[in-house]
C-alpha cells in the first residue's frame, strides 16, 4: 500500500488523534489553542496532497486515492474510501477552514477551551468521513457522528439562555430524518446485498435495484428528506436561524450546506437518478422560492446573525436550483458555489464574530459610524460583502453565472420562470448586504461604539482573514483551477442522470451522447469559463 491509498485515512483520523491528545493535556494558558491549531494545520497540509496528485485524465465516474478493505462479513460492510472531482475540493475546503476557525476562536473561547477544541476536532473527523466514504454504512456512521459535537457546541457555547433550546431543535430536525435514511439504507441492502456506493450506482444505472417502483420512490424520498433538512432546503429551514444565532463562530462556519448538498449529489443522484428527475421540478421551485424568501427576510433583520442565517438560506437555495437542473453548467456551478459559500460565508461569520467580540452585540441598531474607528475591519467587510453578492472578478460570480446558464438550458417545466425568480434574489442579496454595511459603518456613531472602546484587526485576525480575501480574487479569476476537477464530476453526473430517463427527454446539455463535447470531458465547460473570463 502506497501513500495514495492511506492519505484519506490520515486526513480523516488525524483530527481524532489530535482530539485524544488534547484530552490528555492540561487546560492551561493557550495550550488547547496551540494544540488545535497544530492538528488542523497538519490536516490541511495532508489535504493538499489530493489536488497535487489528482489524475485529471481519468475517465468520469472513477474514484481516486481509494482505500477498500473488508470490515464486516455480514452484513457486507467495507472500509471503502475515495474521492473524485466532487469530493476532493470539499475535503480541502474543510481542512482549510479548520485552522481559521481555531484562530478566530483564540480569544472568543475563554472558558472550557479543552471541551470546545475537542468537539471542534471531532466535527472535522465527521465531515471528512462524510466526504470520503463510499460505503453507505460507513457514511451513515460519520453522518450521525456529525450531529453530536455540533449539538454540544451549540448547547454549551451558545451566547444566550436559549442555547439549549436551539441545540435540541437542531438535533431533532437532523436526527428524525436520519432515522428514515437508515431505514431506506437497510431496505437497499436487502434488495441488493451491498452498501457499496459504486455497486449501487451501477445497479441503479441498469434499473436493477428493485422492481417495486413505489418502494424505490419512498426510499429516494427518505434519502432526499434527510439531506434537504441538513442543507436546509426551504421550507425545512426551521432550525437554521436559531442554530446560527447561538453557535460559536468556528462552528457556524461548517454548520450549513456542505454535507447536505454533497450527499444529494453523491447519493440521491447516483442511487435514485430516475426518482431525482421526478422530484426535480419541485426542488427547482423550492430553490427559487427559498432564494427570494431568504433575501426578503434578511432585508428586515436588525440582528447580524439572523441576517446572515437568512442570507445562508438564500445562497444554499441558489445551489439547490443549480444542481437540480441536471445540466453540466448547473451542476458545475452548484458544486463550485458550495466552495464559494464555504469561503465567503465563513469570512462573513468571522467578521461578525469579531464585531461581537469587541462590542458584545449583533444588533445593527446599536452600531453606526465605525468606518473611521475600524478601517481594516470595514475594508474586510466590504470586500467580503462584494464576494457574497457575486461581484464580477470575485469568486461567487463564476458559480452564479454557471448556475443561471444551466438553469436556462434545463428541460424541466417552468425552468425559465424559476430562473427569473431566482435571479431577483441576486438583486435583493445586494440590497440587504449593502444596507448592512451602511448601518454598521457609516452615518452617525452608534450608542455602543460611543461607550465601548473597540480595536481594529490584530495580527492573528489578519492572519485568519487574508487567506479568505486572496481566495475571493483567485477563485474569481482562475476558476479553471477548481473547475477542471469539478467538471469531470459534473459531466459524469449529467450523463448518468440523462440516461435515467427516456431518450426522448434527453437534452444535449444534460450530457447526452448526442453531444460528444458534453461527455468527453472539460472542453465545453472550459470554453464557457474562458468566455466568462473574457467578459469580465
Amino acid at each position: 500500500m502506497n501513500f495514495d491509498h492511506s492519505i484519506l485515512t490520515l486526513i480523516t483520523f488525524v483530527p481524532l488523534v489530535g482530539a485524544l491528545l488534547l484530552a490528555l493535556l492540561p487546560d492551561k494558558g493557550k495550550t488547547m489553542q496551540w494544540g488545535a491549531l497544530a492538528v488542523t494545520l497538519v490536516t490541511f497540509l495532508l489535504t493538499l496532497h489530493l489536488p497535487t496528485h489528482f489524475n485529471y485524465g481519468l475517465a468520469p465516474g472513477g474514484f481516486q486515492f481509494v482505500a477498500d478493505h473488508p470490515w464486516m462479513p455480514f452484513p457486507q460492510i467495507r472500509y471503502h474510501l475515495g474521492v473524485d472531482g466532487l469530493a476532493m475540493w470539499l475535503v480541502v475546503l474543510t481542512g482549510f477552514l479548520a485552522p481559521l476557525g481555531v484562530l478566530i476562536s483564540w480569544r472568543a473561547i475563554d472558558s472550557r477551551a479543552k471541551t470546545f477544541y475537542i468537539l471542534f476536532l471531532l466535527q472535522q473527523v465527521a465531515m471528512m468521513g462524510i466526504f470520503v466514504s463510499l460505503d453507505l454504512f460507513l457514511y451513515y456512521a460519520f453522518w450521525e457522528l456529525s450531529l453530536v459535537p455540533m449539538t454540544i457546541l451549540i448547547a454549551t457555547f451558545g451566547r444566550t439562555k436559549d442555547r439549549r433550546r436551539a441545540a435540541i431543535k437542531y438535533f431533532l430536525y437532523a436526527f428524525i430524518p436520519s432515522a428514515l435514511l437508515l431505514v431506506a439504507m437497510i431496505w437497499l441492502y436487502l434488495q441488493t446485498g451491498t452498501f457499496d456506493l459504486p455497486r449501487l450506482a451501477a445497479l441503479a444505472a441498469a434499473h436493477s435495484i428493485s422492481g417495486n417502483s413505489a418502494a424505490l420512490w419512498l426510499a429516494s424520498l427518505a434519502f432526499l428528506f434527510a439531506f434537504a433538512v441538513k442543507v436546509p432546503v426551504f421550507p425545512l429551514h426551521g432550525w437554521l436561524s436559531d442554530a446560527i444565532y447561538e453557535a460559536p463562530t468556528a462552528a457556524v462556519m461548517v454548520l450549513a450546506g456542505k454535507t447536505g448538498l454533497y450527499s444529494i449529489l453523491r447519493f440521491s443522484f447516483a442511487i435514485f437518478p430516475a426518482e431525482s428527475h421526478r422530484i426535480a421540478p419541485l426542488m427547482i421551485a423550492l430553490g427559487a422560492i427559498g432564494i427570494v424568501y431568504g433575501a426578503l427576510v434578511a432585508l428586515v433583520q436588525n440582528d447580524l446573525k439572523r441576517l446572515a442565517a437568512y442570507s445562508t438560506l438564500g445562497h444554499l437555495s441558489f445551489i439547490t436550483l443549480g444542481i437540480f437542473t441536471f445540466t453540466v453548467s448547473g451542476l458545475d456551478g452548484g458544486i463550485y458555489q458550495i466552495l464559494n459559500h464555504g469561503i465567503s460565508g465563513g469570512a462573513l461569520f468571522m467578521l461578525m464574530g469579531l464585531l461581537y467580540e469587541r462590542y458584545k452585540t449583533y444588533d445593527m441598531r446599536q452600531y453606526g459610524g465605525l468606518a473611521a474607528k475600524l478601517p481594516w475591519i470595514v475594508t474586510m467587510f466590504v470586500i467580503t460583502t462584494l464576494s457574497v453578492i457575486g461581484l464580477p472578478m470575485l469568486n461567487s460570480f463564476v458559480g452564479e453565472f454557471l448556475i443561471l446558464s444551466g438553469s436556462m438550458q434545463a428541460m424541466l417545466p417552468h425552468h425559465i420562470l424559476w430562473t427569473v425568480v431566482g435571479t431577483t434574489g441576486v438583486i435583493f442579496g445586494a440590497a440587504y448586504m449593502l444596507v448592512m454595511i451602511q448601518r454598521i459603518f457609516y452615518g452617525n456613531l452608534g450608542r455602543i461604539p460611543q461607550t465601548v472602546a473597540g480595536w481594529d484587526l490584530d495580527a492573528r485576525e489578519h492572519l485568519a482573514l487574508w487567506p479568505m480575501v486572496i481566495l475571493f480574487l483567485v477563485m474569481g479569476i482562475a476558476s479553471p483551477i477548481w473547475l477542471r476537477a469539478i467538471d469531470i464530476a459534473g459531466v459524469d453526473l449529467a450523463t448518468r442522470l440523462a440516461h435515467a430517463v427516456p431518450s426522448r427527454n434527453i437534452h444535449p446539455d444534460y450530457g447526452s451522447t448526442t453531444n460528444p463535447d458534453r461527455v468527453s470531458g472539460v472542453s465545453s465547460v472550459t470554453a464557457a469559463q474562458a468566455q466568462v473570463g473574457s467578459q469580465r
